[in-house]
């Protein structure tokens, strides 16, 4: 059976065909994301740490950590911050410190920068996955012997110089050579996590047919395990947390190990609290003064002003106890208690009349 392990210091991580689903949690990411980026370049990672602590809390078992930042204020001052050869191997090391101040969870060193891999794999304690090597020639001759020297597993991302094909064939022709090359550098397959890339299915209906079948394969031909860019599958669409809920368990049915995802569901804001009180007051609703905001948006079925696993997750957790991952269940009864429910005892007993009584002291 194929085990690819990931350490921390103190924990290990197996991903496996005979394993719970393996979720690495995406947030710790400045692409796409102008305040984090700003924080960054400010050198503020108040919210990494906070990204890092809430992921984990929402069931994430290892944290992507990418340092893809763009520092526009200071290109200004200095031409060399418009070059990620610049940026990321300075950037990465301080995101992996900072991450591993507050959580424990192995971690996956993203970047397309080299030099930002390396110096994340000397920063990162245990043993990191590494994000990522492709069929680029190029890519190859630098990646591969980083992962050799740090004897670390690595994401194999199934396109090549001739960039990525919409033909599955070819996805896994890319990914058999990556694995070949790696085994000439000394690397197993087992520390091979292909990526069989995801296509949006509102772009190419058959995309997640195309998915499910390369899975199979990779699994059956190779023996590699698989992670993916979950959301890929319904950027563009409506309800995509619908879409990601059906396609998690589909894939992992048909053999997936892992995902690069957000396991957390965000907090409601409060301008979008504003809006609905004032829609709730406009419709002539009357409701207590004192009210607070989390009671608020669950009466109205908003979410939660907390952060809390999300939609994906609930549907990772029941896949991981369908097929037989979470024996008798007790991770998915866990996971499914309110976390604000009164603790079993303090419920109140009933007396000899029948009444309700509150224990006393």
């Amino acid at each position: 059976m194929t085990h690819t392990i990931v350490a921390s210091a103190t924990r290990e991580v197996v991903i496996g065909f005979d394993r719970p689903f393996c979720v690495i949690g995406e947030r710790i990411n400045p692409t796409g994301r102008k305040i984090l980026n700003e924080e960054l370049e400010r050198g503020d990672f108040s919210r990494v740490q906070a990204d890092a602590i809430a992921q984990v809390e929402a069931g994430a078992t290892v944290l992507d950590i990418n340092s893809g930042a763009v520092f526009s204020g200071k290109m200004a001052a200095d031409p060399r911050y418009a070059d990620n050869n610049f940026v990321e191997p300075m950037l990465m090391p301080q995101l992996i410190e900072m991450v591993q101040a507050v959580t424990d969870v192995p971690l996956c060193i993203d970047s397309s920068v080299p030099g930002a891999l390396e110096a994340g794999l000397k920063a990162a304690k245990g043993r990191p996955l590494l994000n990522s090597v492709t069929g680029e020639e190029e890519r190859l001759e630098r990646v591969l012997p980083l992962v050799k020297k740090y004897n670390v597993p690595v994401v194999a991302i199934s396109n090549d110089d001739t960039g990525i094909s919409e033909d599955p064939d070819v996805r896994f022709a890319v990914a058999k050579k990556i694995v070949q090359r790696a085994a000439d550098f000394g690397i197993p397959a087992h520390d091979i996590v292909v990526d069989p890339l995801v296509m949006p299915i509102g772009a190419m209906s058959t995309a997640g047919q195309q998915v499910f079948a390369l899975v199979r394969r990779l699994r059956e031909e190779l023996g590699v395990n698989t992670t993916c860019g979950a959301s890929n599958i319904s950027f563009g669409l409506p309800n995509r947390h619908g879409i990601n809920n059906a396609f998690l368990p589909m894939a992992y049915a048909a053999g997936m190990t892992s995902a690069i995802m957000n396991p957390v569901a965000l907090p409601v804001g409060a301008k979008k609290i504003a809006e609905k009180r004032a829609e709730v007051e406009a419709a002539g609703i009357v409701l207590p003064p004192d009210m607070d905001d989390e009671t608020f948006v669950k009466l109205f079925g908003l979410g939660s002003t907390k952060s809390r696993p999300g939609k994906e997750m609930e549907a990772i957790r029941a896949a991981n106890f369908l097929l037989n991952q979470d024996a008798g269940g007790a991770a998915w009864i866990s996971f499914n208690r309110d976390p604000d429910a009164a603790p079993a005892g303090a419920r109140g007993r009933r007396g000899a009349g029948g009444r309700a009584q509150r224990s006393q002291g």
